[in-house]
């Protein structure tokens, strides 16, 4: 029965077609380094549409994607990439709580607003691009960063409803910035030259 709920639930958020959409601005994007190498700080602007809320409070998880790219620039052939790496955020509502929830990986954070929630997933804090094992030549460096909806990972029937529906579909393009020559990123522990021994 509740199953049943549920599909109603999601036939009668597909029947309705508000023409609603709303990018996602990249509001600042910076790199540090740290001891376990780059580290990605990363601002990003948006809001849900009502449909996408209403599906969301329905308990359909919404999955967003952020995209970091760094790569070496290259006169004389094509930019060689130096790293990648993507992260997958889920958003979802728990009914029995009344909780919205962020999850990454086993990391889980809980709010009592869908607001609240989403403050959170536009901050992107302390995400580790670039292990510390790489090293930089000396060189500019074009790193790059976006956040988009993930529609593949929503129920078949919100998949094809995206194909057409703009209120269903949330990204960002590309914010790209250029890296200085970054200087070498600490070596790992185990590589480090040993102290010499106190006499």
């Amino acid at each position: 029965m509740q199953a049943f709920a549920v599909i109603v639930a999601w036939l009668a958020l597909l029947a309705t077609s508000p023409v609603y959409a709303d990018d996602i601005e990249v509001r600042d994007a910076q790199l540090r380094t740290t001891e376990e190498g780059l580290v990605l700080d990363a601002d990003f602007d948006f809001e849900l549409s009502p449909r996408l809320s209403d599906v969301v409070a329905n308990g359909v998880p919404l999955y967003f994607r952020v995209d970091f790219e760094l790569t070496r620039r290259r006169w004389y052939w094509f930019d060689e990439s130096a790293a990648s790496k993507r992260l997958q955020i889920r958003l979802s509502y728990h009914a029995l709580s009344r909780q919205y929830r962020l999850s990454t990986g086993l990391l889980q954070q809980s709010f009592a607003t869908l607001d609240e929630a989403l403050n959170v997933l536009k901050r992107i804090r302390n995400w580790l691009v670039v292990d510390r094992t790489v090293t930089f030549d000396e060189a500019d460096y074009d790193a790059a960063v976006r956040m988009r909806l993930d529609p593949t990972l929503l129920p078949k029937p919100f998949q094809l409803s995206a194909l057409t529906s703009r209120d269903l579909q949330l990204d960002s393009p590309w914010r790209r910035f250029t890296v200085k020559s970054p200087r070498q990123l600490p070596a790992p522990v185990e590589s480090r030259e040993p102290k010499a021994p106190d006499r």
